[in-house]
């Protein structure tokens, strides 16, 4: 979510190039134990390739990023919904109810 805030609100500096992570890699690694967590995140992050690059050199499409943000935000309440429910049945199960 902050790479994503980052590259929207970077979206009219002149030269800004948007990035990205590449989840998979950054998984593989941070699971290895190999490399630290942020060693991970550093080494997966990429620069994004633009459809319609600017003239200025930004590379950011704000309605891309847009969709992005949305669909990131979107899976994150749906996991904390699901495990609010799993904590729940655990609380209820510990009751006796």
């Amino acid at each position: 979510m902050g790479l994503l805030a980052s590259n929207i609100a970077n979206a009219s500096t002149p030269g800004y190039k948007a990035r990205d992570i590449d989840f998979s890699q950054a998984l593989a690694q941070a699971t290895s134990g190999t490399s630290s967590t942020d060693r991970a995140f550093d080494s997966a992050t990429l620069y994004r390739n633009p459809t319609m690059p600017s003239l200025d050199g930004n590379t950011v499409e704000l309605a891309t990023e847009q969709t992005a943000f949305a669909e990131n935000a979107v899976q994150y309440q749906t996991t904390l919904s699901f495990l609010n429910g799993r904590i729940g049945e655990i609380t209820r199960a510990l009751r006796g109810e």
